[in-house]
């Protein structure tokens, strides 16, 4: 008797006591586990690092997917192709909370633990994550001055250079509203990508305008609240790692030489889209 799984390209066969699989490829090839698990590496004795190392790499899998998925809400909302963005915001909201609930995982780790290996770690640093960078310029958070820690690693630095120099997100979504209609100040539709975007007036009365018409203007209005979600979880994400390093390390700098706590602190202030915010005190 032969079992086709509706999750398998093989069938299964289930004769007498035997199962027997005929496959083409197998779930461990498929998702390159054999290297994958193989990249968990402590470079100490000490029992915690690995819970360290994979929380970190972890994270950095999902954040993967958050740009795969952002990447692609962009490059949909320049075609006013919103309902598929939809989904695609919404998924990185939700992966968002996998990553915040991450923090509760690390935070097992006592001060202790970290000291125990804490010096394995040498210079490297969260701050070198170029995947976080690149999602902080895909949303909108344009610093120049932090691509520096990429240089060394000229693939990576490029990169990063393309996309800081690229309309964000929300860059996208502002072209929207005046390819719609709505009284968007050229500065804000074609600018230098580069530099960080500064909150205008007139983008906010176009927002107050969507949220005060909503029948009219559902479709800009289901955007903006997808972006309020998405940057809501990341927000949350931002604290709980401020949190988790307070709680750990407390106020010591960083190991990648960072000001830790205080510049995590710091990153609590940024908006990736603040007339969203700002209009709900006019509503």
């Amino acid at each position: 008797m032969t079992y086709k799984c509706p999750y398998a390209s093989s069938a299964i066969d289930i004769s007498d006591e035997h199962i027997h699989w005929q496959q083409d490829i197998s779930y461990g090839q498929y998702l390159g586990l054999e290297s994958l698990l193989e990249q968990q590496n402590p470079r100490s004795d000490a029992h915690d690092e690995m819970l360290f190392i994979v929380i970190h790499q972890a994270s950095e899998l999902w954040m993967k997917l958050c740009l795969h998925e952002a990447h692609g809400a962009t490059k949909l909302i320049a075609q006013d192709d919103l309902r598929p963005a939809f989904k695609m915001l919404t998924r990185v909201a939700r992966i968002q909370q996998q990553m915040v609930n991450a923090w509760e995982v690390l935070v097992t780790m006592t001060p202790a633990d970290y000291a125990s290996f804490r010096d394995s770690l040498g210079q490297s640093s969260g701050f070198q994550s170029f995947q976080y960078r690149e999602l902080e310029f895909l949303l909108g958070n344009k610093n120049a001055a932090l691509i520096q820690a990429h240089k060394n690693h000229p693939h990576n630095y490029q990169h990063l250079t393309t996309v800081l120099n690229a309309p964000s997100l929300y860059d996208v979504c502002l072209q929207l509203l005046l390819q719609r209609g709505f009284d968007i100040p050229v500065a804000h539709t074609k600018r230098d990508w580069q530099q960080p975007y500064s909150p205008n007036a007139q983008v906010e009365a176009a927002w107050r305008k969507v949220y005060q018409d909503t029948d009219t203007y559902w479709d800009l209005y289901e955007l903006a609240e997808k972006l309020v979600d998405l940057e809501y979880h990341f927000q949350q994400w931002r604290f709980n790692h401020m949190k988790t390093v307070e709680r750990i390390i407390g106020h010591k700098h960083g190991t990648g030489g960072t000001s830790g706590v205080d510049y995590l602190q710091k990153a609590l202030s940024l908006q990736f889209f603040p007339e969203l915010w700002s209009v709900r005190t006019s509503l």
